[in-house]
């Protein structure tokens, strides 16, 4: 009886391999080896034993003649078999042309020597031999076979032989189909050798079919087998080897072993038959997945492209392994181009970089800042020390790519909460006018790796494989973090604003330099900066000088001033890490340099005041050149009602500049002076003296005390006549043995010594008549340099407290021997009441009306002084302003107010 069957493949010049038709589900279908009877071929190789003479010639006619066709076959016997395949003896013929005859015909088999008397048949076969013997056909050829090297094994030097073949096409033969994606073929090489190889499909995954008989296979893992068997097996292709098995190495690696790697057992490679990719077919048929790891040996051609398109129809179709894939969540993107309620997709300008993955993005639209998280890329981390130089590298880079730059954005999906993890938009975001994407780039230097996601995770960069074929370039060229080199510990910056004293040391070079190249590391507040300098690797925090900003909170029990959120966001949004330039004119008593902060051409300090959300500091803005600029910019957003200025009065402004001396005689002219305190007596009262600086009188004392030390270098004694008497001047030698102009204030003759004056310092001391001379008249022209002096507004604590000590002390620190700026509020004889600035303090550059007087009643360690300052009222600004410290000490409990509102009488 004649069956039908198809011709599966070709185990040699006699033995075909025969399966049925597919069942009514698509099933594989059975197969049997049928022997051709009374035919002998030769026996293919394999790793035991080579190829016998001929054998792959005539394995390869009858593979040419009969595989993949329709063959009737008649089974003269069966053998008993140790698995499910049926093994028969027997003939077969295509469209009646008998197979076994058309071997013997063309010379690729012989008649099998048989011991039974010969047949019809045999007699006819033996004459189809003899022609084909005498013809000289196939096995008969005198010239002998074609001298050949069959390596039935893997190459021994695997990187070599994929570096010599990469990317070139070679003709191959496939011999066998372990599962859908994974073949063995036999490359025809050019030399004429034949080489075996096992080859994994590029850029998808099959089932996993079950290599021994029983065992199960995983799901839809026959199904690929056979729909690859039935369209490659035994069929000339052409095959492109790609790559190694490798995964992308583990960033970071070092130390790695320098031994050779042990020959591989697979290529990655494409597999091309003329009638397309089969990795393409089984994507779209949903026999395979796609390997997302594979992207970047695809992207040259467009095959990832490719795949994706066909991963999509499967997907759309729910096709065997994507029958049960689910659809994308509505809860993170939404079909109407939302995510959690924001834009999807939109247009912004990048304020800040956060890390070498992590950016903030001010939406064009809405206004709203959105921090982004770069879709599917994990940038180096600085905690890690291996990982702290690339990460400087890769938020360096950002910064320079993006800040301040117009990016468009596509927000892939929403991360949700996790841990300490916050919920972040992952985004792809694009610039330039090429709409590069920045990820990619990342990448590609190697300042990031990809995130491998889960095979099902849909919530994945939108150029994902991209990301990959990025990923690939960088550790195929060893780049950045896949370079396995350990770069230097990254270094802090050094802090030269650590302390006054330091910053002091560096004020002179920076104002050699004039403006000086930076960026902005971090806003404080509106005119608080601190910046990078990334040439000497040091920071320091800039104070905007000729401004003042309202306050931000520093902590949350504290309450910002009107307006102090809204500056700092806006010189953060303006100015945060972008390349600035700044100019240094001092530095304060915290160690902040005070100057001026330049964006490209753009004054910040000016800008600030334009936008309402700063205040011109007469004090400090009438020294500078462009003071002009910062009055008109503060004009026009008080004409404006911008900000700070939103209930502006100008009548009310004008109103309140009627000159004080008509309102009240005792008020006097604001007066600003250089001095210094050169004397604090705390003894009978406290009291202070000053010299005032910026006169002639104190050059001219410098070169008075050179020669007054010249004239007492000569010992001489005092007039033997000389009684000192109070009021006299004279010159006195103080205990560090020179000799300085003093007046008398009382003279004891019985103690023989005297209670002086410094008459230039303001000190006091008790000093015997010997060390008492007249003063010469030529050292008497210049008047005495110290003046006496007094707290204006207020009076520290009183002798008998138990905090007058520490009144004393804290006012010590504050000024004695120190370059003050001083304002003189009332004249009571010689007697000056002084209100004292520190110049170097920040807050009174932004502050006019800050103060020591008012440091003092805000440390609980003077009051206000209503019984001897009779001019209170003159000053009703300063007044509330000292109110409000006397306040701020009570609520602190600070100094005299430490047990409750215990401030003195009145």
């Amino acid at each position: 009886m004649s069956l039908k069957a198809i011709v599966k493949s070709v185990i040699s010049g006699d033995t075909l391999v025969l399966r049925g038709r597919t069942g009514p589900q698509g099933q594989s279908p059975k197969e049997r080896i049928l022997h051709l009877a009374d035919v002998v071929a030769p026996r293919m190789g394999n790793q035991t034993r080579e190829d016998e003479p001929w054998a792959f010639e005539s394995r390869d006619f009858l593979r040419a003649l009969t595989v993949g066709k329709e063959v009737s076959f008649t089974s003269t016997h069966s053998f008993p078999s140790n698995d499910d395949v049926t093994r028969d003896f027997g003939t077969a013929d295509i469209g009646g042309m008998d197979v076994a005859s058309e071997m013997l015909k063309n010379g690729w088999a012989k008649v099998k020597e048989s011991k039974r008397d010969p047949t019809e048949d045999d007699i006819r076969k033996r004459d189809i031999e003899a022609e084909a013997k005498a013809a000289g056909k196939g096995l008969w050829n005198s010239h002998g076979p074609q001298a050949r090297a069959v390596h039935q094994t893997m190459p021994t030097d695997s990187q070599a032989f994929v570096s010599e073949w990469k990317g070139k096409s070679i003709d191959a033969l496939v011999e066998q189909v372990r599962d859908g994606s994974t073949l063995r073929v036999r490359l025809f090489m050019p030399d004429g050798e034949h080489q075996m190889v096992n080859i994994a499909l590029a850029g998808v995954r099959c089932a996993r079919a079950s290599p021994k008989q029983g065992e199960p296979s995983e799901p839809w893992a026959e199904e690929a087998k056979f729909f690859t068997e039935s369209r490659l097996l035994q069929r000339h292709v052409r095959v492109i080897i790609l790559s190694l098995p490798t995964a992308t190495a583990t960033p970071f690696q070092t130390g790695a072993n320098n031994a050779p790697p042990p020959p591989a057992s697979i290529f990655i490679g494409t597999v091309l038959h003329p009638a397309g990719n089969v990795a393409d077919h089984l994507v779209t048929a949903g026999l395979a997945r796609v390997v997302d790891w594979h992207a970047g040996m695809l992207a040259a051609g467009g095959g990832m492209e490719r795949l994706r398109a066909c991963e999509k129809v499967a997907k759309e179709n729910r096709a065997c392994l994507y029958a049960n894939v689910p659809t994308a969540s509505a809860s993170t993107t939404q079909s109407n181009g939302t995510a959690n309620g924001n834009a999807r997709v939109f247009d912004g300008t990048v304020i800040r970089v956060w890390s070498g993955d992590q950016i903030s993005v001010i939406d064009k639209e809405s206004g709203k800042e959105r921090r982004l998280q770069l879709s599917s890329t994990k940038g180096p981390k600085l905690s890690d020390p291996k990982q702290a130089y690339y990460a400087q590298e890769a938020r360096e880079f950002l910064r320079k790519k993006l800040i301040g730059k117009h990016v468009k954005v596509m927000v892939d999906f929403i991360r949700p909460r996790d841990g300490e993890y916050e919920e972040r938009e992952c985004a792809t975001v694009r610039y330039g006018n090429q709409n590069s994407n920045v990820a990619e780039q990342l990448v590609e230097k190697g300042l990031a790796s990809v995130v491998r996601h889960r095979r099902d995770d849909e919530d994945r960069s939108s150029d994902y494989d991209k990301l990959m074929a990025a990923e690939q370039a960088a550790v195929a060229e060893t780049r950045g973090i896949h370079s396995g080199k350990e770069q230097p510990a990254v270094k802090p910056p050094v802090n030269i604003s650590e302390s006054g004293a330091r910053a002091t040391t560096f004020v002179n070079g920076f104002k050699r330099q004039g403006k000086v190249s930076a960026v902005v590391d971090y806003v404080a507040s509106g005119s608080r900066f601190k910046l990078f300098l990334p040439k000497d690797n040091q920071s320091l925090t800039l104070v905007l000088n000729g401004i003042r900003a309202p306050r931000t909170a520093r902590n949350p029990s504290e309450r910002s001033e009107p307006f102090g959120q809204e500056a700092a966001d806006f010189a953060t949004r303006r100015y945060m890490q972008r390349d600035v330039e700044f100019e240094v004119d001092t530095v304060d008593k915290s160690g902040g340099f005070i100057g001026t902060l330049w964006l490209k051409s753009e004054n910040v300090a000016i800008s600030l005041v334009k936008e309402g959300l700063a205040s011109v500091h007469s004090f400090s803005a009438d020294g500078l050149s462009w003071s002009t600029q910062l009055y008109a910019a503060e004009a026009e957003a008080k004409q404006a009602q911008q900000n700070i200025w939103e209930n502006y009065d100008e009548e009310a402004e004008k109103a309140a500049q009627v000159p004080p001396a008509e309102n009240d005689p005792g008020r006097l002219k604001s007066e600003y002076l250089d001095v210094i305190i050169s004397d604090v007596r705390a003894e009978n009262g406290f009291s202070f003296s000053v010299q005032i600086l910026n006169t002639e009188g104190i050059a001219t004392l410098e070169k008075l005390m050179r020669d007054f030390s010249l004239h007492h270098r000569v010992a001489s004694p005092a007039p033997s006549n000389f009684v000192p008497k109070a009021g006299d001047l004279v010159s006195a030698k103080f205990s560090d043995g020179s000799w300085y102009r003093a007046r008398i204030r009382r003279a004891s003759p019985i103690k023989k010594e005297a209670e002086v004056t410094f008459i230039d310092y303001g000190n006091q001391d008790s000093v015997s008549f010997s060390n008492l001379r007249p003063l010469d008249p030529k050292f008497r022209s210049l008047p005495g340099q110290a003046q006496d002096a007094r707290l204006s507004f207020i009076r520290l604590v009183a002798s008998e407290s138990e905090y007058h000590a520490d009144a004393v002390q804290r006012f010590r620190q504050l000024c004695e021997g120190r370059k003050l700026v001083a304002n003189i509020d009332y004249k009571e004889g010689a007697m000056l009441h002084l209100r004292l600035i520190d110049p170097n303090d920040p807050v009174a550059t932004q502050d006019p009306l800050a103060c020591i007087n008012a440091d003092l009643l805000r440390e609980g360690l003077a009051s206000i002084d209503r019984k001897g300052c009779k001019y209170l009222g003159a000053y009703p600004h300063i007044m509330s302003k000292l109110q409000t410290a006397v306040a701020e000490a009570k609520r602190d409990r600070a100094g005299m107010f430490e047990f409750g509102d215990v401030e003195e009488d009145e």
